[in-house]
């Protein structure tokens, strides 16, 4: 028996043992992809479900040093989406029957933020009639202001970590008073208090970065005891800090196989939580999306962002899907899922299983 296939059979995922699985290769690592198969049927079974995905507005305060939003970079044309506009998108989210919607946004703090969010959860609320889940990806937020949402109709919350580690998460992000590692914690430990389906995430793949790393990375997402994960490959952006290290990043191959190991292993480890295939994967490889589905992730997010606008939320270069509409990205997204060899779940709010077990 491989140290793989025993570590399998025996399900005690330390550090060691989750170092030993990323660094799998050959017939290890299709054992790998095999279980977390086996445990995303029975845990989860074959259903995709859609979060129709709107990005609110490029405007940031942070600087963190791997976004092309960041609010330093002068080239970018800033956005905020209209609300008859969003609403347009909400509409479209219920009428194909998607069953949730993803507000996703820079992170920003003021009243009038907090407001504009409780506005468009207002017409989420009205125009699904109640039917549509909605999950928020707005940033670090007092305990208050997410409770305001949380009461408005918000049901879950993304904010990626980025990375668990302290010294490197400070390699991504200035070390100042907007970027603090401990507030991140602090805001992740808020959403659960308010009843949040909290999730989080990191990049993978990034310079500086140790397969240790990513092994601390997937115990501390079990440790949180995360209801959902959105996680995937590190890709540049030309006009970032970061950039000048580029030639640390590893290649596309390596951070793609890194990725789908990292879904899969979560997957085992946290065996019916929400884990998203993300639009990174694409970027990387001509279908990564479905590869990621194969590897354990069930939830997929088609962009229902006026195009307008799309070019504009470039996080990393290369995008896929900007120049699309929305009924565009939903006829992708539904090939994309076919040939993954799953179901859509129409109409269907997709909530954690996770949490509700909890």
């Amino acid at each position: 028996m491989t140290s793989v296939s025993k570590i399998l059979a025996d399900e005690k995922y330390d550090r060691e043992a989750v170092i030993t699985l990323l660094k799998s290769s050959g017939a290890d690592r299709e054992l790998l992809f095999t279980k977390a198969a086996e445990i995303k049927q029975e845990y989860i079974g074959n259903k995709v479900h859609l979060r129709g995905l709107i990005e609110l507005t490029n405007r940031c305060y942070k600087n963190c040093y791997y976004c092309g939003i960041r609010a330093s970079n002068k080239k970018v044309k800033r956005f905020t989406v209209g609300l008859p506009e969003i609403e347009q998108a909400i509409k479209f989210t219920y009428d194909n029957n998607y069953g949730s919607i993803v507000i996703q946004s820079g992170e920003l703090q003021s009243e009038e933020f907090t407001n504009s969010i409780e506005n468009i959860l207002s017409s989420i609320k009205k125009i699904g009639k109640g039917t549509l889940g909605v999950t928020l990806s707005c940033g670090e937020q007092s305990m208050e202001t997410y409770r305001r949402w949380k009461e408005a109709g918000a049901t879950r919350y993304l904010l990626r970590i980025e990375s668990s580690d302290k010294d490197l998460y400070y390699k991504l992000h200035p070390n100042n008073k907007k970027h603090n590692f401990e507030d991140r914690l602090k805001a992740l430990k808020y959403l659960r208090n308010c009843g949040y389906q909290t999730g989080t995430g990191v990049m993978i793949g990034l310079p500086f970065q140790t397969i240790e790393n990513l092994a601390d990375d997937l115990l501390f997402m079990r440790n949180l005891d995360i209801d959902m994960c959105g996680m995937g490959p590190y890709i540049e952006h030309a006009d970032t800090e970061l950039y000048k290290y580029r030639k640390k990043v590893p290649p596309k191959e390596t951070r793609v196989d890194l990725s789908l190991k990292m879904i899969a292993i979560l997957r085992i480890m946290m065996k019916d939580i929400n884990i998203a295939s993300t639009t990174a994967m694409q970027t990387l490889i001509n279908g990564g999306r479905e590869m990621a589905l194969k590897a354990g992730a069930n939830i997929v997010m088609p962009n229902t962002t006026p195009g307008l606008y799309r070019e504009q939320y470039a996080l990393y270069n290369n995008k896929p899907g900007i120049n699309e509409e929305a009924e565009d990205s939903k006829q992708s997204i539904e090939k994309m899922i076919e040939r993954a060899g799953c179901i859509v779940a129409y109409g269907e709010m997709g909530n954690s299983r996770h949490f509700t077990k909890r």
